[in-house]
């Protein structure tokens, strides 16, 4: 596991005239090329399975549909900690949520540290950051911000300004309309003879799910189909999994159904059925409206020329469960809440309408974007450069298993603490909060993690081998072993 796709930074050689007549931090490394521009497009809660690129049944993406056919769609990307305060940190730092500092959502994040922004900035990069921030700090690094306190407002929303910082300010309209403005008018204005990085993150469609008019008339009588994992029983599964509270049936609230309340004489799956239909409705109509501001944005680049050197990316901080497991959230290092959505569009560079299935995580970001721009990469970022695989160019030595650790318990929807290893076939969970469980996945053979395998014997030496792996991951990663708490489970919901 020992890091080998580090690289030396070169200074730009044989530029030519041209090149020698401006800034040497304008070009790429060996090539001469102008350095790309960098937008980083993220939704909050977008789960891959509802994108109609990533093969989903219950709705239509023709812009991120797109964007896949122009690039590169990546189906095993994972997030490293399922919420996002620690998502969007380990997006930045390039770094586990150990040593970044964002364990949970109730954190502060130390902006004194070193983030993608900060290490572009010396390089002639101009930085911004427009939408949700989440990480409660003031954002640092960036020639500009405008995000939303919080978790922002869908409708006038309010954002905080660099230079006027905590202030608000109003913005009257569709939260997602008016970043995608924000982030156009930071576009149209920026020096064009130096790089961007613009980090355009959504508010979208986080909880509670609240689409505008235009996107709602599109959805409000449409029949979602169900998961097939819709009535998962939990037979066989941890008591972790079983005490969640995150299920359609007993946790949902009107707030998650656009304001309804179920008629009182439905009951079990009548229930989470109805319940489903106006949680799904609402979730949709929401990502309706990403697709077209991303419709926009791509329109834009083409216009204004920048499309041919801007790399364009689009993710979620982490997957979301659609009525999966008969859950909504996240947080559990299931499919559905471990897989984020990435979709990578970088013209002559990434092959076009390529699906790559390589292990990627999101602490990967922050080093293949330095990558790009031919900046060296900190020894003490954790993750790895993907730059070879967008050539469409696996290295030999890249990663066979991928380490998650999930820590906010006791917290909303009171989801114990674990951490897990996964590789292409096998998943392995260790609950730890106020249990001392594990589950064990054969993806091959049950997809949809219906059937907890741990105590098998045909898989006994297979599990053995992944516990082997699991805590040299941790090791690699300097992550102290959690040891069991055995604490007793909160009979207070924090719901």
């Amino acid at each position: 596991m020992e890091n080998k796709t580090r690289r030396d930074f070169l200074k730009t050689l044989g530029a030519g005239a041209v090149a020698a007549s401006l800034p040497s931090w304008i070009y790429s490394c060996a090539s001469g090329k102008k350095k790309p521009n960098i937008l980083f497009i993220m939704s909050d809660d977008h789960a891959a399975h509802a994108i109609s690129c990533y093969g989903s049944n219950i709705n239509q993406t023709p812009h991120l549909d797109r964007l896949a056919s122009e690039g590169m769609l990546f189906d095993n990307c994972f997030c490293t900690n399922g919420i996002c305060a620690p998502s969007r940190a380990s997006i930045l730092t390039g770094k586990y949520n150990h040593l970044n500092g964002m364990l949970d959502n109730k954190l502060k994040f130390d902006g004194e540290q070193p983030t993608l922004p900060k290490l572009l900035k010396p390089e002639g990069y101009q930085t911004a950051m427009i939408g949700k921030w989440h990480l409660k700090s003031e954002p640092t690094g960036f020639d500009y911000y405008k995000v939303v306190p919080g978790q922002g407002k869908y409708f006038n929303p309010v954002f905080q300004v660099k230079d006027s910082w905590p202030e608000t300010v109003e913005e009257k309209g569709y939260v997602t309309n008016v970043i995608t403005d924000e982030a156009i008018r930071f576009m149209q204005t920026a020096n064009s003879e130096q790089p961007f990085l613009l980090m355009c993150h959504h508010k979208a469609p986080h909880r509670p799910w609240k689409p505008d008019a235009k996107h709602w008339e599109q959805f409000k009588d449409r029949e979602i189909p169900e998961p097939p994992t819709l009535f998962d029983n939990y037979e066989g599964k941890a008591e972790a999994v079983k005490n969640a509270e995150m299920t359609l049936e007993h946790h949902m609230h009107p707030m998650d159904t656009g304001g309804l309340t179920a008629p009182e004489n439905l009951k079990g799956k009548d229930l989470v059925r109805w319940r489903y239909q106006h949680y799904m409705r609402n979730y949709l109509a929401c990502i309706a409206s990403i697709d077209d501001n991303i419709g926009r944005i791509l329109d834009f680049l083409k216009k204004s020329g920048l499309e041919e050197n801007t790399i364009v990316v689009y993710t979620s901080d982490q997957g979301f469960f659609l009525g999966d497991h008969g859950w909504f959230d996240k947080r559990f290092m299931y499919e559905e809440s471990l897989r984020m959505p990435l979709i990578i569009r970088y013209p002559e560079v990434v092959p076009r309408g390529q699906v790559n299935h390589d292990l990627i995580l999101n602490v990967d970001f922050a080093p293949t974007f330095l990558d790009f721009a031919g900046v060296d990469i900190p020894k003490n970022i954790q993750g790895e450069s993907f730059r070879k695989i967008l050539r469409g160019r696996t290295p030999k030595n890249w990663r066979q298993s991928v380490y998650y650790h999930y820590y906010e318990y006791p917290a909303w929807h009171m989801v114990d603490a674990h951490y897990g290893i996964r590789t292409q076939r096998y998943k392995l969970i260790h609950y730890y909060g106020y249990t001392d469980e594990w589950e064990f996945f054969d993806l091959k053979e049950d997809p949809h993690e219906m059937d907890n395998r741990y105590n098998l014997p045909e898989y006994q030496d297979r599990i053995r081998q992944l516990k082997e792996e699991l805590y040299a991951l941790q090791t690699y990663y300097k992550v102290e072993k959690p040891v069991s708490k055995h604490i007793e489970k909160s009979k207070t919901s924090l719901y």
